[in-house]
């Protein structure tokens, strides 16, 4: 069974139901935690009671700075939502690891940034290094990944699609909301993935609802792809792909025929003109909340509540 854990500015905490016990190690980074796996499996199998886990503040459990990595359209549903009628390519883009948060903090819209998205993705965490050329098969999973946690990919769609920047769009601060809980998965646990469900709502309404089943490019295809060019190490994060339901759609083709008769500058006055209107982006005061988890319970995420607030 996986092992759930919680950082908090005290330290790492091994979650027991409503409760937590602070794991004895040195460890400051999501890295060093790795190499110390045999703390936390001493501290799972004691008999501490702990501490309830609602006097707790979660911070994320992936530590920066690391490589933040996502893959791009990668749930058949999301991509016939972006308007891919064909085979998708495998695609990545990094992001920054400052845009890194806690389960609990404000997603915060820059000034500029008016059609603010949510993507919920498994995020994969690193527990060995990948050297670039790596294959990586389905049965070398649990020599390369050590855990799992819920990240939430915000997007500026408005920086995105104008300047076509995946990289800024993706890294403003509090863009990558991660945790609450790592999950350090043992190898047997690898066989659960495809049942993990992703649940995204926006202020109680669901927006996104997908197994991992919907996946194109599944996780050990994909660690073996990122790895012709990618090195990752103990740490990193690799955000796998969201499902359909985001806030951004392809426009009817009709639409997309007559927009590809016009200017440029034309186009996209007309389409952020229309997209103004769409209410499924994010504004200051929603809450977005964001769960990953097996039916049975075998493998849990917990579950991340961020609310929404414009900068300063």
């Amino acid at each position: 069974m996986s092992t759930n854990v919680l950082r908090t500015a005290d330290g790492w905490w091994v979650i027991r139901g409503g409760r937590a016990v602070l794991v004895e190690t040195k460890a400051a980074t999501t890295a060093e935690l790795l190499a110390d796996r045999a703390a936390v499996r001493e501290v799972a199998a004691s008999g501490e009671v702990g501490t309830p886990v609602a006097d707790l503040v979660a911070l994320s459990p992936v530590t920066t700075p690391c490589r933040v990595v996502a893959q791009m359209v990668n749930y058949r549903s999301h991509a016939r939502d972006s308007g891919f009628t064909g085979d998708v390519p495998p695609a990545f883009f990094r992001k920054a690891s400052g845009s890194v948060s806690g389960p609990g903090e404000a997603v915060v819209r820059p000034a500029h940034v008016k059609l603010l998205d949510y993507e919920i993705e498994l995020g994969l965490v690193m527990g060995a290094p990948l050297p670039v050329g790596t294959v990586v098969e389905e049965q070398d999973l649990p020599s390369y990944v050590a855990g799992l946690v819920v990240t939430n990919d915000v997007s500026a769609r408005d920086v995105q699609l104008t300047k076509t920047q995946f990289y800024e769009s993706k890294s403003y601060p509090t863009f990558t909301p991660t945790g609450p809980y790592l999950a350090l998965l043992e190898p047997e646990d690898f066989a659960h993935l495809l049942n993990l469900r992703l649940k995204l709502s926006v202020n109680g309404e669901l927006r996104q609802d997908r197994t991992l089943a919907d996946m194109i490019v599944r996780p050990a295809r994909a660690l073996t792809l990122l790895a012709r060019f990618q090195a990752l190490d103990p740490g990193d994060l690799l955000l796998t792909g969201t499902p359909g339901g985001t806030a951004l759609k392809a426009p009817p083709k009709a639409v997309e025929k007559i927009g590809a008769l016009l200017p440029p500058a034309v186009k996209w006055k007309a389409f952020f003109k229309s997209q103004v209107k769409n209410p499924h982006y994010l504004s200051a005061g929603d809450v977005v909340t964001a769960s990953i988890a097996t039916p049975d319970g075998r493998i849990d995420l917990g579950e991340q509540r961020t609310p929404v607030a414009d900068a300063n």
